[in-house]
C-alpha cells in the first residue's frame, strides 16, 4: 500500500518535471535540430542519468511543444529515416520568457535555501 508521503512525492514530482522537461527541450533545440534519441541521450549525460524522461514520456513533449508551435518536426533521411526537431520562431520567443522565468525560480530557491542556513 502507497503512504500519503509517496502519493504526494510522486505527483510533485510529476507536476514539477513536466514543465522543466519541455524548458530544457526547448533548450537543448536552442542549439539546433536533434531528433528525440539524441535529446534523450543529452538529458542522459547532463543529469549523469539522475533526471531523464521516459521515452514515451520524451516524444509526448515534443508532440505538445509542435502543437503548440513551438517545434517543428520534420523527417531527414540517415541510414533510416528520423524525425528530427528545431526550435519554430515562436519557440525562441516562449523561450526568452521562460528563460526569465527559471531565472528568478533559481533566485528565490536560493534565497530560500540561504534563509534556511
Amino acid at each position: 500500500m502507497v503512504n500519503r508521503k509517496d502519493k504526494a512525492l510522486r505527483k510533485l514530482r510529476k507536476e514539477i518535471r513536466a514543465g522543466i522537461y519541455s524548458y530544457l527541450v526547448l533548450k537543448i533545440l536552442e542549439s539546433g535540430e536533434m531528433h528525440g534519441y539524441a535529446i534523450r541521450k543529452l538529458f542522459e549525460s547532463l543529469t549523469s542519468g539522475k533526471f531523464v524522461p521516459s521515452e514515451g514520456a520524451l516524444y509526448d513533449i515534443l508532440k505538445s511543444l509542435q502543437k503548440q508551435g513551438l517545434v517543428k518536426g520534420f523527417w531527414v533521411m540517415d541510414a533510416r529515416p528520423r524525425k528530427c526537431y528545431r526550435l519554430t520562431e515562436l519557440g525562441r520567443k516562449v523561450l526568452k520568457e521562460l528563460k526569465e522565468e527559471i531565472t528568478l525560480l533559481k533566485g528565490v530557491i536560493e534565497n530560500l535555501e540561504e534563509v534556511e542556513k
